[in-house]
Formats: C-alpha cells, sequence, structure tokens
C-alpha cells in the first residue's frame, strides 16, 4: 500500500501510535507537506461517512480526530515555514454546535496564520450566540464556520441568520468549510464561500483582502 493511503488508512482504523512515522516517512519521501494533509483529509472524511452510516459513534470521532492531531504536529513546522507576515485581517473561526471535528479547521487556521491572518479559534461545538459574541468582541472581518457532519448543518444557517439579525452581515465575510460543503450549498445557507480544501479556502481569504 502507498505510503498516503497508508496514512489515510491509519485514521479509518483508529490506529494510535503510528501515523507520526508514517508523516515523517512521507516527507523523506519527497512528499509534499499538503499531499500529507490531503491523505490525512481523506481518511477523516470516511470516518465522517462512516458515522452518518452508523457505523462510528461518537468516540470513534473523537479518536480520528486525536490521531490526525498527532500527525499534524510532524507536519506543522513544515506548513508554517513561511512564516509570519503583516497582518492582513482578523478571522473567528470554529466548529460549529453538534460537532467536534476540527482537524480540518486546524489546518485552515494554521494556513491562514501563514498567510497573514490573525486567527481567534473557539474550538468545537460552538453554538451561534458564541459565534456572534466572538465576532463583535474580535471585531473581526471574517467568520469562518466548519463542520464535517451533515446534522450539523443546520447550525452554519443559524449563526449567519444571528449576524443578518443583529446587522452584522454586511461587514463580516462567511466561509463554510468542510466535506459535506459544496459553493451551492454554501449559498443556500447564505454564505460568501464554502470549500472543502482549507488551501482553496485561504486563498478565498487572500482574494478577499489582497
Amino acid at each position: 500500500m502507498e505510503i498516503l493511503e497508508k496514512i489515510a488508512q491509519t485514521i479509518v482504523e483508529l490506529r494510535f501510535g503510528v501515523i507520526k512515522e508514517l508523516c515523517r516517512e512521507a516527507l523523506e519521501h519527497g512528499h509534499e507537506p499538503m499531499e500529507v494533509v490531503d491523505a490525512m483529509r481523506k481518511g477523516m472524511e470516511e470516518v465522517g461517512k462512516r458515522y452518518e452510516r452508523g457505523e462510528y459513534f461518537l468516540p470513534e470521532l473523537i479518536a480520528a480526530g486525536e490521531i490526525a492531531k498527532e500527525g499534524m504536529e510532524v507536519l506543522q513546522p513544515h506548513l508554517e515555514q513561511g512564516g509570519r507576515r503583516s497582518v492582513k485581517a482578523k478571522l473567528v473561526i470554529g466548529t460549529v454546535q453538534g460537532d467536534i471535528h476540527d482537524i480540518g479547521k486546524n489546518i485552515f487556521a494554521m494556513l491562514a496564520r501563514a498567510a497573514g491572518f490573525e486567527v481567534v479559534d473557539l474550538g468545537v461545538d460552538v453554538s451561534p450566540e458564541r459565534f456572534l459574541e466572538a465576532v463583535k468582541k474580535e471585531g473581526a472581518q471574517v467568520l469562518g464556520l466548519s463542520c464535517l457532519i451533515t446534522p450539523a448543518l443546520p447550525a452554519m444557517r443559524k449563526t449567519v441568520e444571528l449576524l443578518e439579525k443583529e446587522g452584522l452581515r454586511g461587514r463580516v465575510k462567511v466561509i463554510l468549510g468542510g466535506a459535506p460543503l459544496t459553493e451551492e450549498l454554501g449559498r443556500k445557507l447564505g454564505a460568501d464561500a464554502a470549500v472543502n480544501d482549507a488551501v482553496k479556502g485561504v486563498e478565498i481569504l487572500k482574494s478577499w483582502f489582497q
């Protein structure tokens, strides 16, 4: 099995204690850090699908996230080699209420920081009210909402509606991220953009603040 496939499979099979070595091996064999990140993303997507089919439950979701975090510890220095630049805008992000996945969010946050954005990460299972409070407190120009499982999608719409109700939507860009997201779904949920790829998400951010 090819090394990137092994990395994805390690997450799907919930195997602790091996992903760091696999990530190091992938880098030593010439794979780009983002290729390895993409392999982990594929593994997390499969875990999400198994959760939705009722094959995996909350403990498995948490375990997969922890394994992916182990891999990110190896990749983070390589992803952030570009260093910090002057701050382009402030971004509040979090995984929406009803979802505890954070690997995609963490990758996005890391890449956004490296691209010169100030990132305030609220963590996982964040309520619409808490997002609103943070946007107000931080004076954020961007709100990033993440989710991996479709049952949590309504929380995204509720959060956007809360921004609209408070009169903040006009000055805050909203970007949605996660495996279930498409551009069309993003529009229906009231966002400015929706992606299922962290790199593409950061490219969109940069296009907003050139």
